[in-house]
């Protein structure tokens, strides 16, 4: 039994009820999880994954210097307010679309190129759209949740592949979580509501 794949899985569950709440503390979890899942993944032979986990160290800093920013000091009772939950604008579509493209042919030409990978093409698809994912979710855009979906379950079907079952599981979790997550947000966004953050 891999301990270090299982512990890595018990975080992703804290992670992943934090992302349900929108909670700031998501990032704390955010940080440990990828520190474990760098040595998981090595020693899988995932490359891509193993390097979108160094990316996800960086984007968890920025994420929560976002969201911490986003709150503001206001009226008599010092309240603190978060940055609103939104839809992503339109004109953002085509942008991240090309950086998607350019990010999944460049990690599996790497792959391809320079490592023993046996699945490059599946495992840098999943990499590139985690890197928009990650994005979207640091600026709060509801429509995170459909990129976490697909990366989710392709992360399924890969890790069974490659026999990683107790992380196969937390993807399938995640899947099924994340059409939850995406209602609750929508919910959010719409009733202005903020979840807890402390």
């Amino acid at each position: 039994m891999n301990y270090l794949e299982l512990f890595g899985t018990l975080v992703g569950l804290v992670y992943l009820w934090l992302e349900y709440r929108a909670s700031i503390y998501l990032w704390l979890a955010c940080i440990i999880m990828p520190a474990i899942y760098l040595v998981v993944y090595y020693q899988a032979g995932l490359y891509a994954d193993f390097g979108i986990n160094v990316y996800y160290l960086i984007a968890s800093v920025y994420g929560w210097i976002v969201w911490s920013r986003g709150r503001k000091k206001h009226d008599a009772q010092q309240e603190e307010k978060e940055i609103p939950i939104t839809r992503m604008p339109f004109r953002k579509y085509f942008p991240l679309t090309v950086v998607f493209v350019l990010c999944w042919v460049f990690i599996a030409w790497i792959l391809i190129k320079w490592t023993d990978s046996s699945v490059p093409w599946t495992d840098s698809f999943t990499t590139a759209l985690s890197v928009i994912a990650m994005w979207m979710l640091a600026r709060k855009y509801v429509e995170q949740w459909w990129a976490w979906m697909i990366v989710d379950w392709v992360c399924c079907a890969l890790y069974i592949y490659k026999e990683l079952y107790f992380t196969s599981a937390l993807y399938g979790v995640y899947a099924i979580v994340a059409f939850f997550g995406w209602r609750k947000w929508l919910s959010l966004m719409k009733t202005g509501s903020r979840t807890e953050n402390k």
